[in-house]
């Protein structure tokens, strides 16, 4: 059966900025957004916008529609039968359902639930029958907003608009107890002061430190996609360096002998926003002994964390070429093009991965290197590509058939008399011609048939 809508006795909302003339505040809700609740509500569900687009929406950021998220009466099943075909369970053990909408955005949307039973991990719940109760578990007080957009209301029964503005990352009752229910709350939380520059309340700040032994417990897979989130965002130093006075580094990466230095931070903030893993290998770059940096062990770590094949072999590959250019490729050509030659693995080049972290390691720590070198090093490639200097054997305008075609032997001897050739065009690029190379070729003994 299902229930009625409760308008309850909400305070309507006011804030200090970011309201409109009536002091009330400037939710923007997306069309799509507002018809889902309109079609709950019309079935008699209680619907709310809840979570990190409500407090992103209260500083006068747009949030991405994709990070509306609804609260609602309505079950799972009853989300299913009401939306149909439009749904995709995401986690109904949770109470979550996708729904798309207008948009063709996935949104979700999930019962009012309350924990049942806490693991430190995910917790195991049951559908609750208010707001009140959902908002009550939830982790930070700036989390813990909830808005209706055609009452205009905002539910705030722990403080988190004064929080907001005071710039107050605060947990939701007992930090301990809190932070014990799922121990990522404490990664959630430094991401959270660091990404919205926030000071953490000083109870808060001693009920993580004191649940990092608890970070343990987590999978790596939900360490992994915190930490992503953070190398992803704004200035991740600022949350890089909690995780570093916490304890929560050390933790979750032991293999940082070194942690987060003030280099490293300044470099990670320094590359590109948006491309964690190019952050990642710098924070591994900086953090790990030089001996502890081999590829084995490189390799290893990112396993641990789980990421993917790909990811990592990428990661691993801009580790190799560490944070300066070696000695000599600024100036010697023949040194730069063999170095850049190594770099090349199948399918991809690590050698524009790497210029960044050269690039941001000269911006961000000038006496670790010289950024002329940086430049020269740059140019240099950019130069050689723009006229079609090999890199490797397959980039010769001739292939191993032209020197069977020669009367070669096929075998180990062609593949070696290819590298030679490559060599040669490298100290003088104006043999790269086909004419020119078979020539040379003919000119060779090695490997030849016997006559």
């Amino acid at each position: 059966m299902k229930s009625k809508v409760k308008h309850e006795d909400t305070q309507r909302a006011r804030v200090r900025s970011g309201g409109d003339e009536r002091g009330e505040p400037l939710v923007q809700v997306p069309g799509p957004v507002r018809q889902l609740i309109r079609t709950l509500e019309g079935a008699g569900y209680e619907t709310w916008t809840v979570g990190g687009a409500v407090r992103d929406a209260l500083q006068g950021i747009r949030a991405r529609a994709e990070d509306w998220d609804l609260a609602t009466l309505a079950t799972p099943r009853q989300v299913q039968r009401l939306f149909e075909r439009r749904t995709v369970p995401l986690g109904v053990e949770y109470g979550t359902t996708g729904v798309f909408g207008s948009d063709k955005v996935l949104y979700e949307v999930t019962t009012f639930r309350h924990d049942v039973i806490t693991y430190g991990r995910k917790a195991k719940v049951a559908f609750a029958k208010t707001l009140d109760e959902d908002l009550a578990r939830r982790d930070f007080t700036v989390n813990a907003m909830a808005w209706h957009p055609r009452r205009r209301e905002l539910r705030d029964r722990h403080g988190g608009r004064d929080d907001l503005q005071d710039r107050i990352l605060r947990a939701v009752g007992s930090p301990r107890k809190r932070f014990r229910e799922d121990y990522l709350r404490v990664l959630r939380g430094l991401r959270f002061a660091g990404a919205l520059n926030m000071k953490i309340d000083p109870d808060t700040w001693d009920g993580m430190v004191e649940a990092v032994p608890g970070l343990t417990r987590l999978s790596m897979e939900r360490v992994r996609e915190e930490l992503e989130k953070v190398l992803a965002g704004p200035h991740p130093s600022r949350s890089l360096a909690l995780y570093q006075r916490s304890g929560a580094l050390k933790e979750i990466l032991p293999e940082l002998r070194n942690g987060a230095s003030a280099e490293a931070l300044a470099t990670v903030d320094a590359l590109e926003r948006g491309d964690w893993l190019l952050r990642m290998a710098a924070l591994l770059l900086f953090g790990m002994d030089p001996g502890d940096a081999t590829p084995d062990r490189v390799a290893g770590l990112l396993a641990r964390l789980r990421f993917s094949n790909a990811d990592a072999e990428r990661t691993g590959a801009v580790v190799r070429g560490g944070l300066t250019p070696p000695e000599g490729i600024a100036d010697d050509p023949v040194a730069r093009r063999r170095w850049v030659s190594r770099m090349v693995r199948p399918g991809r080049s690590s050698v524009e991965d790497i210029l960044r972290i050269w690039k941001a390691v000269a911006e961000a720590v000038p006496d670790c290197t010289d950024p002329g070198a940086v430049d020269r090093v740059t140019t240099g490639i950019r130069r050689d590509r723009a006229v079609g200097i090999p890199t490797k054997v397959g980039d010769l305008p001739i292939a191993g058939r032209d020197l069977v075609a020669q009367g070669w032997l096929p075998g180990p001897g062609i593949g070696a008399a290819l590298r030679s050739l490559m060599e040669a065009v490298w100290e003088d690029p104006t043999l790269n011609d086909r004419t020119t190379l078979l020539e040379m070729v003919a000119a060779m003994n090695l490997e030849r048939p016997p006559r």
